[in-house]
C-alpha cells in the first residue's frame, strides 16, 4: 500500500511540474544580426582603416562584424569595419573618409562614423549623410591618439569605447539584407580566390585546419597586431562600377567611387566553395539583397563577413576533381 501511495505522489509531482510555465519554455540564444553568431546587437560604429603595406599589421579588424574593402586613390585599398557586438580597446591605424563610404553606410541606418578627417569639399556631403560624426576632427587626443610604435601617417588609433558616451543618436543594429541558410548546391570547391585592384591585391585561401578562408594582402599573410591571421568562413566578392568622383586627395589624386546602389554580379565564398550570385539595392537607405542566378536566396554562412568591392573579375583556383578509377 505504501509503495502504491509513493508512486501516486511521485506521478502527481511530475504532473504538476510539467504544468508549470517554465517547464515548457525553450531558451533561445540571442544572436548578432550581422554575423548570426551568439551575441548581442548594439549600436553600429563604422571605422575607417588604412590598408597600405605600412599600415599593417592592423589592430582590431578581427573584431568587426563586417569588413568592406574599397578602392581609393592610386589604385590602393582601404578598409571599413562595422562594429555592433564588440568594441575593442583600440583600433587602427585610422584614416580619412571617402565618398564611397557614405553610400555603403546608408543601409545601416544612423551609424557612428570613426575616421581621421576629411577634405573640406567633402564636409557638406558628410553633414548631409545619415550618420553621427565621431571623427578625430571632433574628439580629443585622449580618444584619437598616435601609437608611438608606428610612424606617421600610419599611427593614428582610436578608443571606440570612449565614444559610446557620445553615441546617443547612433542607432542599434537592424536586420541586414543578406540571409543565413544552407550553402547553394551548385557551389564549386576552390583552393583560393584572388581579388585585384590596380595597386593592391588580396587572396583568400581555404584552411582545412581552421575551417575558414585565410587572407593574404599583397602576397603576404594578412596578420593582425594580435598575431592572428585575418580571415573568415564567409567572403563576398561584389562586382561594382568604379569611376572617378569629383573629390580627390591632397596630392592631386582623383578619388574613385564604388557604385553600390543598383544591381550587379558577385560571388559568395563559404565552406571551401564559391557560387555566383546577384546583388540588388534599390536606394541609399535600403539594404543590399543577395540571390542566386535562378532567383532563389543566396544564403550566407555565420561569421564575420568580408566584402571585396572590385570591378575586376576574381581569379579562382578550383580543387581538381578526383580521377575516376
Amino acid at each position: 500500500m505504501r509503495k502504491i501511495l509513493s508512486l501516486f505522489v511521485l506521478a502527481l509531482f511530475l504532473s504538476s511540474c510539467a504544468s508549470l510555465p517554465f517547464a515548457e519554455e525553450k531558451v533561445e540564444i540571442e544572436k548578432n544580426l550581422f554575423t548570426n553568431l551568439p551575441g548581442s546587437s548594439g549600436k553600429v560604429f563604422a571605422v575607417k582603416f588604412d590598408d597600405t603595406n605600412d599600415a599593417h599589421p592592423q589592430q582590431g579588424v578581427e573584431s568587426a562584424d563586417v569588413v568592406y574593402i574599397t578602392q581609393v586613390e592610386a589604385g590602393l585599398t582601404r578598409l571599413m569595419g562595422i562594429y555592433s557586438s564588440n568594441y575593442p580597446e583600440a583600433l587602427g591605424p585610422i584614416r580619412s573618409v571617402r565618398i564611397s563610404d557614405l553610400s555603403i553606410l546608408g543601409e545601416y541606418g544612423r551609424v557612428g562614423f570613426l575616421y581621421s578627417g576629411a577634405q573640406s569639399k567633402m564636409r557638406p556631403a558628410i553633414a548631409e549623410a545619415n550618420l553621427v560624426n565621431l571623427s578625430a576632427e571632433r574628439n580629443p587626443p585622449s580618444i584619437y591618439f598616435n601609437d608611438p610604435a608606428r610612424r606617421s601617417p600610419y599611427s593614428m588609433m582610436v578608443k571606440p569605447n570612449l565614444l559610446l558616451e557620445k553615441a546617443a543618436d547612433v542607432e542599434f543594429a537592424k536586420k541586414p539584407g543578406w540571409q543565413y541558410g544552407p550553402r547553394a548546391k551548385g557551389a564549386q570547391k576552390i583552393i583560393s580566390a584572388k581579388i585585384d585592384w590596380p595597386n593592391a591585391s588580396y587572396e583568400a585561401y581555404w584552411s582545412a585546419t581552421e575551417r575558414k578562408f585565410l587572407l593574404k594582402h599583397n602576397g603576404r599573410e594578412n596578420m593582425a597586431s594580435s598575431g592572428a591571421q585575418l580571415g573568415s568562413p564567409m567572403m563576398v566578392i561584389q562586382m561594382v562600377k568604379i569611376s572617378p568622383s569629383e573629390f580627390g586627395d591632397k596630392f592631386g589624386g582623383v578619388t574613385p567611387k564604388s557604385e553600390v546602389i543598383g544591381s550587379g554580379d558577385g560571388y559568395l565564398l563559404r565552406n571551401q566553395r564559391v557560387v555566383k550570385a546577384l546583388w540588388n539595392r534599390a536606394s541609399l537607405s535600403e539594404p543590399t539583397t543577395w540571390s542566386l542566378e535562378d532567383g532563389s536566396p543566396a544564403y550566407f554562412a555565420p561569421g564575420q563577413i568580408w566584402f571585396f568591392l572590385t570591378d575586376t573579375e576574381p581569379k579562382f583556383t578550383y580543387l581538381p576533381k578526383p580521377a575516376k578509377s
